[in-house]
């Protein structure tokens, strides 16, 4: 059985025990959460793994994205990256490789990390052939089977997109048209080929193979828009209707699965993106990228997809991919990977201190760091703080005599109001 049909059945399984006690909260909550599908543990039958709560009540989980490139290949740099993905925090990780020996790179990144993973599996079926369109739907449910046997814990599948959607970018006046390199996939073999897209016509082939490993479908975001002019169009809520609607079928058929979203969004239209997928598609987990909240900033993405992954988080992401600073730029360095993963558990936290389920538990961490600060208790501070390292170092660079920092030193605010303190008390 899969987890949500057990679930749907009441029954509190090892893994559902496991991610109540993690995120604190009672293990009927959850269960109640999972058979709803309002929470996804996404564990493959094949594959043991740390579990991983993602939705409701929720703390906010963070993706990071790594894989090989056809031009840049290194399959030891890529499981390095997964690791300190994890290492730094990470509650899944993404193998997006396009170069090399796909199923070696897979194979390697499961052995070495030992939180959740997710794939694209239409790279692997367009890796199969000379070119993209030239791939069948055979090769397609093939590479998800792949995929689910080796161990995946979960798929991103651009079902959403179709011949109604497609007609609805045509008529469209977007400037990036499609920047999902799935769903370009997916758009250019329906244009080549005259059909509809076999992973949304023949949906419950695909539920059957989900089913069978109890793995989790992603239902992809082929419309995302990838700049602001692009952001709430046709197109994009097109594929948002369609995906509310795949949702139900899974849940119907005990398989979990969550949403992805856009994209670029400016701070404005975010609310209305965040609130129209969570109505859309019946308060499924939500995945985003970003959203990036301007388009200027290359070299500067993480922090433009964190600034826009915190907003999205008042309004109910529960999911956020990280971005790097090599985002529209290169394939992305272990130090990128770095940077990325820990601006964006700022954001992730951020959501936290306000979001229903984890936000006492965030708020009792950011009061234990201001009695630190109050203290001046350093190595406290170094604790808590979302990167230690890095607070130590530049502390220690620029140290004093003083107990305080060396921005104020002994005229330091908090070292004179509690002196002052001290002497009424006297």
């Amino acid at each position: 059985m899969t987890l949500m049909e057990d679930a749907k059945k009441g029954i509190i399984t090892p893994v559902i025990q496991a991610v109540a006690e993690a995120e604190g909260i009672a293990p009927e909550t959850l269960c109640s959460c999972v058979a709803k599908g309002l929470v996804a543990i996404p564990r493959n039958l094949r594959r043991e793994t740390r579990p991983v709560g993602i939705g409701k009540y929720m703390s906010t989980k963070i993706n990071a994205n790594i894989g090989t490139s056809r031009d840049y290949i290194d399959i030891e740099s890529e499981v390095e990256k997964a690791v300190i993905a994890q290492n730094y925090g990470a509650s899944a990780v993404m193998d997006l490789s396009t170069g090399g020996d796909l199923d070696a790179i897979r194979k390697r990144i499961l052995e070495a990390v030992e939180i959740p993973v997710g794939t694209v599996p239409i790279y692997q079926a367009a890796a199969s052939r000379k070119a993209v369109v030239e791939m069948t739907s055979d090769d397609m449910f093939n590479a998800v089977r792949k995929h689910a046997e080796q161990g995946v814990d979960f798929v991103t599948v651009h079902a959403g997109v179709n011949r109604n959607s497609l007609e609805r970018l045509r008529q469209s006046d977007r400037i990036m048209h499609v920047v999902s390199r799935g769903g370009s996939f997916t758009l250019a073999w329906m244009l080549h080929n005259g059909e509809d897209n076999p992973f949304y016509a023949e949906f419950d082939y695909l539920m059957e193979i989900a089913k069978e490993y109890d793995m989790t479908i992603s239902l992809g975001d082929s419309m995302r828009p990838g700049c602001l002019h692009d952001a709430s169009d046709r197109p994009k809520f097109m594929e948002f209707i369609t995906l509310g609607e795949l949702v139900k079928r899974c849940r119907a058929a005990d398989v979990q699965t969550f949403v992805e979203g856009p994209g670029h969004v400016p701070l404005d239209e975010i609310e209305l993106s965040v609130r129209g997928m969570k109505e859309l598609c019946d308060g499924a987990p939500l995945y985003l990228l970003g959203p990036l909240v301007t388009d200027i900033a290359p070299g500067f993405d993480h922090i433009t997809g964190a600034i826009g992954g915190a907003v999205a988080g008042m309004y109910g992401t529960d999911f956020l991919c990280m971005v790097t600073p090599s985002e529209h730029l290169a394939l992305p360095t272990k130090e990128d990977i770095k940077e990325g993963l820990l601006v964006t558990k700022i954001a992730a936290h951020t959501i936290d201190l306000v979001k229903e389920g984890p936000r006492e538990k965030a708020r009792e961490h950011d009061r234990e760091m201001a009695c630190a600060r109050r203290d001046l208790d350093w190595e406290k501070q170094f604790d808590l703080a979302i990167d230690g390292d890095r607070a130590r170092m530049i502390r220690d660079a620029r140290k004093t005599e003083s107990e305080a920092c060396s921005m104020c030193g002994e005229l330091c605010a908090v070292k004179i109001v509690k002196e002052a303190f001290a002497k009424e008390k006297d």
